[in-house]
């Protein structure tokens, strides 16, 4: 073998170890590219958590311009209780949404209502709903289906009920009434005519000279009322707690006053005026130990009343249906009983003895 062909066997040897060696070297490198990008490629966010938009991290502050008023409040903030909500998919990288346009300070636009908007941020930070007794909830309501905050839609829907009584239906409570007597002259005549009060708490209340007339007081407590010279024809007052409630002189003619509690009331006008309340419906109302010496009951439903021990003096009676009513105990002295039905009424141990005259017409 000649110098030339040795130093060309030489070559090659050392070029196949050289490939030798670096094919492992090679291999090891390109497992090591391919098994790094395997994971950048393969790494996928926990459940539960979300993914915010390319540029917005999570605990980024961003500012909302809602109908010219701005809002400071962090990505979190807007997408971590609601994420389906419009406001969280606008910052979502998987949202349906694109964030709006900016303002020259950066703040992203959203034309609604700010008044509306910040219970609504509120509860988003902290989950509670307050709202100042100044704004409509169903003002926020209408914001909450907007924005597709759900959570406080069943709640803000719960608290308002399906069918919201009409403010105009609504009874008027005990504040309502006194803030209408205050700001009244006492030489001015106030009007309640039809209103609604029914189940009010108005116990020891003044009420002289109202106009009561039309108007449902059905269930209110009225004890120890003055209620003087008031208008109460055709009132309704069913079930009513009038006890020890002072009704000189009034007006009920025709009035629904049945299941009523009228005991210990005074009727009686030391200046001869008949208190009136003819045709009035007393059927099984309490008026045990009542004054009613001359009141005016005539063609009264007083069908199973309880009128014991009652001053009935000079009493007009006329026509009134007594039936099952208890008298006993009472004093019907120059009472007018003409025409009157005392069918099974109870009439034992009464002061004075009834005259004939009193109930034959």
């Amino acid at each position: 073998m000649t110098g030339e062909e040795r130093e060309d066997k030489a070559a090659e040897n050392c070029q196949a170890l050289w490939k030798f060696f670096k094919l492992p070297n090679q291999m090891n490198s390109d497992l090591k590219e391919s098994g790094s990008g395997a994971r950048k490629d393969d790494a996928a966010p926990a459940a539960g958590d979300f993914v915010a938009a390319s540029g917005f991290a999570p605990n980024r502050w961003v500012k909302l311009n809602v109908g010219g008023q701005i809002y400071a409040t962090t990505i979190d903030t807007l997408v971590g209780r609601e994420p389906d909500s419009m406001l969280a998919r606008m910052f979502l990288q998987n949202g349906s949404m694109k964030p709006s346009e900016r303002d020259e300070q950066g703040a992203y636009l959203i034309d609604r209502s700010p008044r509306y908007f910040e219970p609504i941020i509120n509860y988003l930070r902290h989950g509670q709903f307050v709202c100042d007794s100044n704004i409509s909830v169903l003002g926020v309501l209408e914001e909450a289906r907007f924005f597709g905050i759900f959570s406080l839609v069943t709640h803000l829907e719960e608290r308002l009920g399906q069918q919201e009584t009409p403010l105009g239906d609504r009874p008027l409570t005990r504040n309502d009434v006194i803030k209408a007597i205050i700001q009244t002259s006492v030489i001015t005549e106030l009007r309640f005519q039809g209103v609604n009060l029914s189940g009010a708490d108005l116990r020891k209340l003044d009420f002289r000279n109202i106009n009561f007339k039309y108007a449902n007081m059905s269930h209110c407590n009225l004890s120890h009322t003055n209620l003087n010279y008031c208008c109460l024809e055709r009132a309704d007052l069913q079930y009513a707690n009038l006890e020890c409630a002072q009704l000189v002189s009034v007006r009920g003619l025709c009035a629904n006053m049945e299941g009523a509690n009228l005991r210990g009331c005074n009727f009686e006008d030391p200046t001869g005026v008949r208190t009136n309340l003819e045709g009035v419906n007393l059927k099984g109302a309490c008026l045990e130990s009542s004054n009613m010496a001359g009141v005016n009951l005539r063609v009264a439903n007083l069908k199973n009343a309880n009128m014991k021990n009652c001053n009935l003096r000079a009493a007009v009676l006329a026509g009134a249906d007594l039936e099952k009513c208890n008298l006993s105990g009472s004093d019907l002295q120059e009472a007018n009983l003409r025409g009157a039905n005392l069918k099974d009424a109870e009439l034992t141990l009464m002061v004075t003895p009834l005259h004939m005259s009193q109930a034959i017409r």
